[in-house]
């Protein structure tokens, strides 16, 4: 059997605590299966007294992260501390640059620094990977690298963020407000305890670049992804969309157009019977379109320590499984070097149409002036629902909700801003996208 792969790892977290664990106690079975024995020789962690409930007592420890992975002699470096800059930037890029292999499920990070750290990884031969910075237990990073090679991918689409999926699915089931639904996912550890980062979209955002770099071959663009989250996301909507025969799920989409790749992180509402409006709580899943193949699509645990750590233990194992000498894919699908600059669509008609909810003084004259204004912007109306005094406590209001053929989103703005300015709307409009996939 060959000598031992010798693991460093930098963060003893959750997922952290998780690996250890799976390496640990699996090592007979995992040599078996990877040709050689994969060691814990080195760790890194804040506090180096807390118990963990694994056995770490034959590695060396670090205080800093960045010493470990210049100085210890390891093979894997294992970055599992987070965050986009420093320490886990330097530590990774010390790693690389010294010849050793580097694992990390860092989405930041990578969104941020991907491209030079790959070209480190490539330039010295070694491998970068990442399977578990995009949709946890998923092996979508896999799929896309290695076996869609033969295809042309034209959009790639899913739900990425299981904090959002959870409250989404949850305001449904229960007819709970978003604030609720938030609460209940803090308590449960799906939300952290400032969920800006979930609930407003980054963390789908920094996904979704990841995916656009491996499908399209462009460099990553983590600052051209339109951005909205779920925070907006009222009862009302979630009702109103069950009954056109919607879901809401908070989806990123990256499509190739002829004028150049679309990037997208918003609430969408998607048909009752499609495959991606039956994946509720924490499960995120991927869908992939390709000229060859199709549509593939995968879900599963999108994060969580086990889920993560297994995507992190799998692209050890890869590292194990390869041979002196082996060449190594580009980390990213393309080499670095030959990574194409990244050109954002021009806006266009969005092919879905949009959901507009008002809610309005009920008055005369109302329901002809948002029909004028949606005219005057050259909207198409799929269906127009009046709900009479849903809203005010004496019957006062009404919610209207509009349903558009496919339209420009420039042209959806500034008829909501017309009716607006008109002085008959009661709070803020809502406007979502509507998407239909093809299963």
């Amino acid at each position: 059997m060959a000598h031992a792969l010798k693991i460093g790892i930098a963060g003893l977290g959750t997922v952290g605590a998780s690996l250890a664990r799976i390496l640990n106690g699996r090592h007979n079975k995992l040599a078996d299966i990877c040709g050689r024995p994969i060691e814990i020789v080195a760790v890194s962690a804040r506090d180096p007294d807390k118990d963990r409930g694994v056995d770490l007592s034959g590695a060396t420890f670090y205080a800093d992260p960045v010493a470990l992975a210049r100085e210890a002699d390891i093979d894997v470096f294992v970055e599992l501390i987070g965050g986009e800059g420093d320490p886990a930037l330097s530590a990774v890029r010390e790693a690389l640059s010294r010849g050793c292999h580097a694992v990390t499920a860092n989405k930041a990070l990578l969104a941020r620094h991907g491209v030079e750290l790959a070209g480190i990884a490539e330039e010295k031969g070694v491998l970068l990977n990442f399977e578990a910075a995009v949709a946890g237990g998923i092996p979508v990073i896999k799929a896309m690298r290695e076996s869609l090679t033969g295809n042309s991918i034209t959009r790639v689409f899913g739900i990425l963020n299981g904090t959002c999926n959870y409250i989404l699915t949850e305001m449904e089931r229960c007819g709970l407000s978003f604030e609720d639904c938030l609460k209940e996912a803090q308590r449960l550890g799906y939300a952290e305890a400032d969920p800006t980062f979930d609930v407003e979209g980054n963390d789908t955002a920094h996904k979704l670049a990841l995916l656009t770099s491996l499908a399209f071959g462009t460099r990553i663009a983590p600052d051209d992804i339109y951005l909205e989250g779920i925070s907006n996301i009222t009862i009302e909507d979630i009702r109103a969309a069950a009954d056109l025969g919607f879901r809401i799920k908070l989806l990123g989409v990256a499509q190739r157009t002829d004028s150049g790749i679309e990037q997208r992180v918003h609430p969408t509402m998607v048909p009752k019977d499609s495959v991606i409006a039956q994946v509720d709580g924490v499960t995120n899943a991927v869908a992939i379109d390709a000229d060859v193949l199709g549509e593939l699509m995968m879900s599963g645990p999108g994060a969580g320590g086990d889920a993560t750590a297994s995507a992190v233990m799998g692209d050890i194992a890869d590292i194990a499984k390869a041979r002196p000498g082996h060449q190594h894919g580009p980390v990213l699908g393309r080499p670095a070097v030959h990574l194409e600059t990244y050109e954002r669509a021009r806006m266009r008609s969005h092919e879905g149409g949009y959901f507009i909810r008002l809610t309005v003084e009920d008055r005369t004259g109302v329901f002809a002036s948002i029909a004028g204004h949606m005219s005057d912007n050259d909207i198409s109306l799929e269906s127009i629902v009046q709900r009479p005094g849903e809203n005010g406590a004496n019957g006062d209001r009404k919610t209207v909700i509009l349903v558009t053929h496919a339209t420009m989103e420039a042209s959806v703005r500034k008829a909501v801003e017309a009716i607006s300015a008109d002085g008959y709307l009661v709070g803020k409009p809502q406007v979502i996208r509507i998407e239909r996939p093809e299963s």
